[in-house]
């Protein structure tokens, strides 16, 4: 029999036999545990588990009922995904002010190139609402005046919504442990570095402040360490002297939302994998459909010598 492969997620208070009842819960359905993780930030608990509900002795419904009760005894949060839950992809777009990145977005959806549907677009400012009901898709603001999000209607927006993957399309806040340990794997964001160089805010001012030559973009999956999650694709681009940090921003914005785009579809296709903190590319993925990093065009300007070892491919020949 093939296998089925579910994946739960845990989050909730840190206690003492946590993992014990969800592993027990899950042995007396007959199903096998495959991948176990967990790990605790800012005293929030995370786990994640893939399983093989193949031959499970009770039915899907049967299994989220036991789940939710549990979880309301121990006071955490569990989620279920069966495969079948994963077949109709859905986005939730995050957004502040700046609207390159949504556009690009909008238009691959609108063409029917994303692969997936744009469910929500959700703000901590109502800038692009306009947008969103351009495009016909709901927006919600969630911040207040200081543009403050409130992580408890997000999260509830995101479950009203089926969220399958959340786009972080530069919407300017930390996501927070609560969030993040919910959606691992599953939160795109862009930012304007070519990473791991200048991570944080005004990484292009800091690029102009460095005297750097090459600057680029990065978009990665989101971890609770800010801007060092998994690299998915990048872009880059020269530095004019004396270029200006808007100059520089119009030059970035349109790898920013190149880069993003190409890293949902990597996604949404389903071929890279994180593993050991990076991500790889799948066994069964195409490298050619997808630009990682240059585009091919530039491949032929590189010069391919001199390299080590050469000089001694030509002492040999006097020989």
């Amino acid at each position: 029999m093939s296998r089925q492969y579910t994946e739960l997620t845990v989050v909730g208070e840190d206690d003492t036999g946590l993992i014990a009842r969800v592993t027990t819960l899950l042995f007396e359905r007959d199903i096998n545990i495959e991948d176990l993780d967990q790990a605790v930030r800012d005293r929030v608990f995370r786990m994640t588990m893939t399983v093989d509900t193949a031959e499970m002795t009770c039915t899907p419904e049967e299994l989220r009922g036991a789940l939710s009760e549990l979880g309301a005894e121990l006071g955490v949060d569990i989620q279920v995904r069966f495969p079948a839950d994963r077949e109709t992809k859905t986005i939730a777009v995050l957004v502040t002010k700046e609207s390159h990145c949504l556009e690009a977005l909008f238009e691959a959806w609108a063409d029917g190139d994303l692969g997936a549907e744009i469910s929500v677009i959700i703000g901590n400012h109502d800038d692009l609402e306009p947008l969103a009901e351009h495009y016909g898709v709901d927006f919600h603001d969630i911040g207040d005046d200081t543009g403050t999000p409130d992580e408890e209607r997000l999260l509830g927006l995101l479950e009203e919504y089926g969220t399958d993957l959340i786009v972080l399309a530069r919407y300017m806040r930390i996501l927070s442990p609560n969030v993040v340990f919910r959606y691992e794997d599953r939160i795109i964001n862009v930012h304007p570095s070519l990473l791991p160089a200048f991570p944080g805010a005004e990484a292009y001012r800091q690029a102009r402040e460095e005297g750097v030559r090459i600057a680029g973009v990065t978009a990665h999956y989101v971890t609770t360490d800010l801007d060092q999650g998994p690299i998915i694709t990048q872009r880059a681009f020269d530095l004019p002297p004396g270029a200006s940090v808007e100059e520089i921003e119009r030059r970035g914005q349109p790898l920013e939302a190149g880069a993003l785009l190409e890293a949902v579809r990597l996604h949404l296709d389903d071929a890279v994998s994180v593993y050991h903190g990076r991500t790889e590319l799948r066994d069964d993925a195409d490298p050619e459909r997808y630009q990682f990093g240059l585009p091919d065009s530039l491949e032929g300007s590189l010069p391919d010598r001199p390299v080590d070892g050469l000089g001694e491919v030509a002492a040999d020949a006097e020989e």
